[in-house]
């Protein structure tokens, strides 16, 4: 299980900051989800910049509900440096 998200800021370049409970600071790239259909919209910069936390930290999602699962968020994130 993957500790709750604390704050996520969308940064430059399709990237997420993600801050979570267990005091890591990570950057989730974005750029290969908005191929698709689906995540078409997130191209649009202030749609993108209208992420936000879900289910108490559980993950994140846009306004028409796309989202990314907890574990890609996690698992696929690079330590802030």
């Amino acid at each position: 299980m993957e500790p709750r998200i604390l704050f996520v800021k969308p940064l430059a370049d399709y990237r997420l900051r993600l801050d979570y409970e267990s005091g890591e600071t990570k950057i989730f790239d974005v750029t290969p989800y908005i191929r698709g259909k689906w995540f078409n919209e997130l191209h649009d910069r202030a749609y993108f910049n209208a992420v936000r936390i879900i289910d108490d930290g559980d993950g994140i999602e846009w306004p028409h509900g796309q989202d990314l699962a907890p574990h890609e968020l996690y698992e696929l994130s690079v330590p802030l440096s």
